[in-house]
């Protein structure tokens, strides 16, 4: 069966009563009060979207999705590790720092799965947020957009969404710019496809950009990955309604370009089951 290219359905809403503020409040650069959760895929993923923005949430929750170490070793290999084990701690290890240099102080859990594994288990990791949501009084959700970028991202983003309806009452998520395929083979970081609400661009001050710069380079063994992504500013925008069953843009995603065992038509089809 030929996969279908239509991009995922979405509705431009505009941003609620509960994301606007928090919106308005990252683009004046002052303090967010209310409790919010961020999910990300991978440690380091905060840091990308979000890292000179982190120390400005006062009731932060930091959830990772995975513990960024593939299975398959090859990146534990080349980063100097003999197995899965240490390369997570190694990561682990580089967040705890990049968080110190952000001045960021979140509460920190972890959901263990493995790196370019998230696919694999999107019910459970949807049941496993909306209680971790529940027991935080969480308020609105910061996570990836769903852009074909890595499927651990898409897992991620597809994991909230379904939690995040499971809220009562719904709860409101926004979105931290990460990075898709530019469409000419390349990578385009620091934006959104064109498929949701207007985003709200932060350009950073010189001093949030050196720290920024000092964050990322606390992750060592994503020295090569990271070297992409600028500092000169951060991307925010009221998520858009997904159809997770579409492709998320036409043509091929970022992610079918490397071995990591995963298609767009595989994908969907996990997330439809």
């Amino acid at each position: 069966m030929r996969p279908s290219r239509r991009p995922a359905a979405t509705s431009r809403r505009a941003p609620d009563d509960v994301s606007a503020p928090i919106l308005d409040a990252l683009r004046r650069r002052r303090r967010v009060s209310g409790r919010v959760a961020l999910v990300a895929a991978h440690p380091d993923d905060e840091t990308i979207g979000a890292g000179a923005s982190l120390h400005l949430f006062e009731n932060l929750l930091l959830v990772h999705v995975t513990d960024g170490a593939p299975r398959n070793l090859a990146d534990a290999r080349a980063a100097g590790f003999v197995d899965a084990q240490g390369y997570a701690r190694a990561r682990r290890a580089e967040l705890l720092s990049a968080l110190q240099a952000g001045r960021a102080d979140p509460t920190l859990v972890e959901l263990h799965a493995p790196d370019q594994g998230a696919s694999a288990c999107m019910a459970e990791l949807s049941l496993a947020l909306a209680a971790l949501f529940s027991r935080h009084a969480t308020q609105a959700v910061l996570t990836h957009p769903y852009e074909g970028g890595h499927p651990d991202h898409d897992a991620t983003a597809c994991a909230v969404h379904r939690a995040a309806r499971r809220s009562s009452p719904a709860l409101s998520i926004v979105e931290f710019a990460s990075y898709h395929a530019d469409g000419q083979g390349g990578i385009a970081t620091g934006g959104f496809l064109p498929n949701g609400s207007a985003a709200t661009a932060v350009a950073l001050t010189p001093a949030e950009q050196a720290a920024k710069r000092r964050m990322l380079g606390c992750f060592a063994t994503q020295r090569a990955t990271l070297a992409p992504f600028g500092v000169a500013q951060e991307a925010f925008r009221a998520a858009p309604e997904y159809d997770f069953s579409q492709p998320p843009h036409p043509g091929a995603l970022h992610y079918e370009r490397y071995d990591w065992g995963m298609t767009g038509e595989a994908w969907r089809a996990l997330a439809a089951a």
